[in-house]
């Protein structure tokens, strides 16, 4: 089906194009067929009046754990009152309550709250394997995507290095090596399209370096290029000198060492490497997806995100899980991201990049991370993921000069108007279109609170 938007406010093809005013876009099928003025629609095309509507490229999450929405808001994991050790004691045994049908349930969860608030693409870095859940947690991961219409990019992670072995993880929560690899090895066959404008690809992703034991990494390495996929791991979010008392070298490079680096590899957080690790991430074209909101929680400083940006890093933006921020929106880690460099801008040498920066960080930064080219920008042949904002509503007198810089400096705090996914409207007008978004709600608190609260 196609849809023209006609006479839109605005239209931003890119945080770094000229904005366009008083446009039309046609899609046709899953792909933009033109932007432009006086555009036709083609016979059976829905029209829609955009008077007033400005659409952005929909967003593309890269780091997440969907999983962890069934731990949100809970009084008995506030990081202001726990150390790092008894937080740590305290979520993984909630972790390991988690059955099946909980993955499935809070992947619809996450997706959803993602969907309502622009996002069109995202990763799930999904790395807690319970032992009584099973291996299908990803297989229903990928069903609820289809269900949400999400275009979504599967992580394998996991743990194979047990507490008892000087990680932070139970027993009953870690694999061996083999199991994981047979798995990534098993989802990637079933799942992963490598053709462009896929809906479901699949990264090997081991959790982090120190949860896994070495081989893992060094075997993920080898899958991953043997079958042509992207890797990604945690790295810089505080364990570099338990990993130099480990190994005798910190966590960048220990990861050189092993060869899980390129362009065909991105690591979450990064917010305590020095400047030579991030200019060495440059060097080697590694990506960085940058969380902002964890930071306020559990960052023991503001990451150097200028200091990236000045030095070439490649960079996305990811909301992480519930375990260290409550949400999924991230819309809001644009805004909240920009404001908190602005918080920490007189201590560094590299001035803050500018509030359109951050919605690139958003859109065409992380579709590089996650090497797809027809994401991230609208203009004609590129993928039809885009949402639109009302700007005739009282939230948005004043701000109408600028609308690429207005998601960093302004915000979006309220639902997008409208959601596009690979050419079909998923939400739209505060609904889902084609599901019951309050039965969806209470089919995940039935499951949450058959595994969390009996």
């Amino acid at each position: 089906m196609s849809v023209l938007f006609r006479n839109c406010a605005a239209i931003v093809t890119s945080a770094d194009a000229p904005v366009l005013r008083d446009a039309d876009l046609l899609t046709a099928r899953n792909r933009i067929a033109a932007i432009g003025t006086g555009l036709e629609p083609p016979e059976g095309a829905r029209v829609i009046d955009a008077r007033g509507l400005v659409l952005y490229p929909g967003l593309v999450n890269t780091h997440h754990h969907f999983f962890q929405c069934f731990v949100r808001n809970r009084v008995a994991l506030d990081w202001t009152r726990l150390s790092l050790i008894e937080w740590l004691d305290t979520i993984y045994p909630i972790f390991g309550r988690l059955d099946e049908d909980c993955f499935y349930h809070s992947s619809v969860v996450a997706m959803g709250e993602l969907i309502k608030h622009g996002c069109t693409t995202a990763f799930d870095h999904q790395y807690a394997f319970p032992d009584h859940a099973g291996k299908r947690l990803i297989d229903r991961q990928v069903e609820a995507a289809q269900l949400m219409g999400m275009r979504f990019v599967a992580g394998r992670g996991g743990n194979t290095l047990p507490k008892s072995e000087g990680s932070t993880i139970p027993d009953a929560l870690c694999e061996t090596t083999d199991d994981f690899i047979a798995d990534c090895a098993r989802l990637i066959e079933t799942y992963h399209d490598p053709d462009p404008f896929a809906m479901v690809q699949v990264a090997v992703a081991p959790c982090q370096p120190v949860n896994c034991r070495r081989e893992t990494f060094a075997q993920s390495v080898a899958l991953a290029r043997d079958k042509g996929v992207l890797l990604h791991t945690h790295a810089g979010e505080g364990e570099s000198p338990v990993i130099a008392a480990r190994h005798g070298m910190r966590t960048i490079d220990w990861l050189d060492s092993l060869d899980f680096a390129g362009p065909d590899t991105w690591l979450a957080h990064c917010w305590e490497l020095t400047r030579d690790e991030i200019a060495q991430l440059a060097a080697s074209g590694t990506g960085i997806a940058h969380c902002p909101e964890p930071v306020y929680l559990v960052g023991a400083e503001i990451t150097d995100l200028p200091a990236m940006d000045a030095l070439g890093c490649r960079i996305g933006l990811g909301v992480d899980g519930a375990a260290s921020n409550d949400n999924s929106n991230l819309m809001h880690c644009v805004h909240s991201g920009y404001m908190l460099q602005c918080l920490a801008a007189r201590d560094r040498v590299d001035p803050v990049p500018r509030p359109a920066a951050f919605l690139r960080y958003a859109t065409e930064g992380g579709a590089d991370l996650l090497r797809r080219p027809e994401l991230g920008r609208l203009g004609e042949g590129m993928a039809a993921n885009l949402f639109a904002v009302d700007m005739s509503a009282l939230d948005y007198v004043g701000t109408r000069h600028d609308p690429a810089a207005l998601p960093a400096k302004v915000g979006i705090g309220t639902h997008v108007d409208l959601t596009m996914i690979d050419g079909r409207i998923v939400w739209e007008g505060g609904e889902f279109p084609g599901l019951d978004e309050r039965a969806l709600a209470r089919a995940a608190e039935t499951a949450m609170t058959r595994a969390l609260c009996a």
